[in-house]
């Protein structure tokens, strides 16, 4: 019966026992020496250091809920999300046509195959939803017999609230094209940033140095970073 009493005194003992506190030892953790083990505090979180071999390893505490990755986050199996996915994501749109390229403007289709004169006909333009930056445009013409003129490609936009065509950026393609051959413009291509804000009514605006040699279907494929937030 004593022993019995031993014991559930004991288990009474380490129920109400605490753990011993850990101590914070400021926002620094550059005195960590090899081995040790060592809280510290940044602007909002606590940091768990261990010094290992010379380097030093990390774990954040947060107390909202959240958690944040500095870097690359690697997820060998499913990623399963709850609720939005928010941050830069691609969007890879198609503009084929069928057309004529020569020196006057021609403005890629963004749903179907209709080209446009200006920003003003239904598929010609874009209503942008998030802050989108081009990365790079495929351009794949068919049969193509005059193949030594350059092509412009232009982005262009109307702001919201105006009717005013603006060019964002402008990218030249100078070598000579082929028939069934793929070229791209790349967004390092382009004389200024090629994005688009939210609002725009934007469009891809292209002209030819000369005639390519009457009408071409074009393949023609974009990818855009898209800033969805």
């Amino acid at each position: 019966m004593a022993i019995d009493n031993d014991i559930d005194r004991e288990l009474r003992r380490l129920k109400n026992s605490s753990q011993p506190s850990i101590n914070v030892d400021g926002f620094s953790n550059k005195n960590i020496s090899e081995g040790d083990l060592k809280f510290t505090k940044d602007k909002t979180n606590l940091v768990l250091n261990k010094k290992h071999k010379g380097l030093l390893w990390q774990s954040k505490f947060y107390k909202d809920g959240n958690q944040v990755v500095d870097k690359n986050l690697t997820v060998k199996s499913n990623l399963t999300v709850k609720g939005s996915l928010l941050g830069n994501s691609y969007k890879i749109i198609a503009h084929n046509m069928l057309d004529d390229i020569g020196t006057n403007p021609v403005y890629l289709p963004w749903f179907g195959i209709s080209e446009g004169a200006d920003l003003t006909s239904q598929s010609s333009s874009f209503l942008v939803p998030y802050k989108m930056t081009l990365e790079k445009i495929m351009f794949r013409p068919t049969t193509i017999t005059n193949t030594s003129h350059d092509l412009r490609v232009r982005l262009v936009k109307m702001d919201d609230g105006d009717t005013t065509v603006d060019t964002v950026a402008t990218a030249n393609y100078t070598d000579a094209l082929a028939s069934g051959t793929l070229f791209t413009v790349k967004r390092s291509d382009f004389d200024n940033i090629p994005r688009f804000g939210i609002g725009d009514n934007c469009g891809i605006e292209i002209t030819a140095g000369g005639d390519y040699g009457g009408e071409i279907v074009w393949k023609i494929t974009s990818v855009w970073e898209i800033k969805i937030l």
